[in-house]
């Protein structure tokens, strides 16, 4: 097994490999001196190999429990029910439940902290291991990269934390362990010396280990957090002991700084001609759509964008995810009880541009007066646009919205998915979401599409398997592998960072400071719109930059933290709810086959209000470890 193509989940394979036997016969290692275990070759890889294992990668086995959570029997988990981070923002709903962000939702307090504290382990025993310089220099700054990625987990969810710079002894008195909070400041600054370590040590390269260029990303990613809660922290002004201190907070004028720390880290990976988009010209859109979906079906045939990649390739075990038998759509479930779960929403939909007006939001319009804010349910009233089928209301739409959703009628793994949610009858009396049927002149038609469950995919209540937003999820499913009904047996692996993430972090920080190269910016950003099919420009502005970075980054868990760290989502979500479109075939227009479109508020859904104090977590814990609680907690 060589190490250098090791998967990161690689610790939990090689603790049961022959090859380990040795390492096997230590103890956990909080009972047993560094030496035994930093002594064998083997152990210092299993040990590294933990330390990837507990990275705070937000990939398919992240939910709001925590991260690594497989919610199946045998790992410890408690099943989810599939509920997703993009759940909790506008990008998607659950077909059966409507919860948003609780108090306890993305904690990660206690792991963190244990993550730290092993790394620092690591760290102290660098310098006495037997081992050649660059050896040595790739240990620590991956060592560095770990350390980082940790405070930037936390940092973003509790301000300043607790600096544990290095390992902490213990003389007797639980008092002498305890550390004060930093504030948020030194917090970021930390971060981002540990990120400028670990790129100072790292060597270039790609694989499944930290190298320079991840490290650069990484810096990239927080650096654009810090900046941006220093220049939008003024849109939700908080008070307390925590913002008097400065526990929490940052000022405006540090957004400068981290802003030009974010630009150069991508102009670090920009000019090392060592990345670029996958498969960056299109021919036309339903190219660029295949493209797209196919970048994310297996991104390791896509390693010149993919920067650093989380892998899933052993299942079961808790080794692989549960994305597959969670999100597909019913009609190709295979067997399995619950899928369906992930549903997009309208308003992500009504995100994606048109061909035909490019540069601007292409909301769906489904009645002739053009409204898009009616979403009040069918009328006899409303005069309807009629479409040939289920999916041609989409034309022209961004090719990425094609290779992330599932959209009616259209063809997944060799079959069409049938979203219908009812009829209207040749009376024009509706029939919607209620299992029936109705014959005309020899033909039975049924409000689903379809006779039975197993035959269709949207609306109907039935085991929680069907969406209820007229949208079904593709992004990150394998087209090519039936739903393997089993826990943790999905393989396909995550891209933690891909190169349109850099240059999409490198135009909103130009855009944003006033600084930089806006030309370059600018191309950055018309190249990610090249790549979907789009052939004209766009300006470089602040709202053309969000835009993208919802289309081409949705569902890979940055939108709850672009919400966050712009300090949106209170205005975002405040009592609003979450809408969806209805497919009804119009048998008024019988011989002919037509159908319309209504907007609706998606069914059996409560509005959501986020709360200012979520943009920082609770500390835990603060009865023992003194710490000053955050505010509203």
């Amino acid at each position: 097994m060589k190490w250098k193509k090791a998967r990161i989940y690689i610790f939990s394979v090689a603790l049961f490999t022959a090859s380990c036997a040795k390492v096997l016969d230590l103890e956990p290692t909080d009972r047993i001196t560094a030496d035994v275990i930093f002594g064998d070759p083997q152990g210092v890889k299993l040990y590294m190999a933990d330390l990837y294992s507990q990275l705070p990668i937000e990939d398919f086995a992240y939910f709001r429990q925590g991260f690594n959570w497989n919610g199946s029997p045998g790992t410890g988990d408690v099943n989810n029910g599939g509920f997703a981070p993009a759940m909790s923002t506008d990008e998607a709903v659950h077909s059966e439940f409507g919860d948003f962000v609780g108090n306890d939702d993305f904690q990660w307090w206690d792991k963190g902290y244990k993550l730290i504290r092993d790394v620092n382990l690591l760290i102290d025993v660098i310098p006495t291991l037997n081992i050649k310089d660059d050896e040595r220099a790739a240990l620590t700054g991956e060592s560095a990269f770990i350390k980082a990625y940790a405070y930037f987990a936390l940092a973003k969810r509790y301000g300043g934390v607790p600096l544990i710079k290095e390992s902490q002894k213990y003389d007797g008195t639980a008092e002498s362990l305890k550390v004060p909070r930093s504030t948020e400041k030194q917090t970021w600054d930390y971060v981002m010396e540990l990120c400028d370590a670990a790129i100072a040590n790292l060597a270039p390269g790609k694989g499944r280990r930290a190298s320079k260029w991840t490290a650069y990303a990484l810096k990239s990613r927080a650096a654009l957090h810090a900046a941006s809660l220093a220049k939008f922290g003024p849109r939700a002004p908080m008070s307390g002991d925590a913002v008097s201190q400065n526990l929490i907070g940052l000022n405006t004028s540090d957004a400068a700084g981290y802003y030009s720390a974010c630009i150069a880290a991508c102009e670090a990976i920009i000019n090392s001609g060592e990345f670029r988009l996958f498969r960056p010209s299109p021919a036309n859109a339903n190219e660029a759509a295949e493209n797209y979906r196919l970048l994310f079906q297996d991104p390791n045939g896509a390693t010149d964008e993919a920067i650093f990649i989380k892998g899933f390739t052993i299942p079961g075990n808790g080794t692989g995810q549960n994305y597959d038998i969670w999100y597909q759509p019913a009609q190709v479930a295979n067997g399995w009880p619950h899928p369906g779960r992930m549903n997009p929403t309208l308003d992500l939909v009504d995100l994606y541009e048109s061909y035909d007006n490019p540069g601007q939001s292409a909301p769906i319009v489904t009645t002739t007066d053009g409204n898009v804010n009616d979403y009040n349910g069918y009328s006899t009233a409303k005069t309807y646009l009629r479409f040939d089928t289920p999916n041609d209301i989409f034309k022209n739409k961004d090719a990425r919205l094609w290779g992330t959703a599932i959209l009616p009628q259209t063809n997944w793994k060799g079959i069409p998915i049938i979203i219908q949610a009812g009829y209207v009858k040749p009376d024009g009396q509706a029939v919607i979401r209620v299992k029936d049927e109705i014959t005309i002149n020899g033909t039975t038609y049924y409000t689903y599409g379809a006779p039975s469950t197993t035959m269709y995919s949207g609306f109907d209540t039935y085991g929680g398997n069907n969406t209820r937003t007229g949208f079904s999820f593709k992004k990150f499913m394998n087209q090519n592998a039936p739903v393997v009904p089993g826990w943790n047996q999905g393989t396909t692996d995550f891209i933690e960072f891909r190169y349109a993430e850099i240059l999409l972090n490198y135009a909103e920080a130009v855009v944003e400071s006033g600084t930089g190269n806006a030309a370059a910016a600018a191309a950055g950003l018309n190249d990610i719109r090249k790549r979907a099919g789009h052939t004209s420009t766009v300006a470089l502005t602040s709202d053309n930059v969000q835009r993208e970075r919802r289309v081409e980054l949705a569902f890979e868990n940055k939108r709850f933290w672009d919400l966050i760290r712009r300090r949106e989502f209170h205005t975002q979500f405040n009592n609003r709810f979450m809408h969806s479109i209805l497919p009804l075939q119009d048998l008024r227009a019988l011989p002919d086959k037509k159908y319309i479109f209504v907007r609706v508020n998606v069914p059996n859904t409560n509005p959501k209000t986020f709360e200012t104090r979520a943009y920082y977590r609770y500390i835990p814990g603060i009865g023992s470890n003194g710490l000053v609680q955050n505010p509203q907690y």
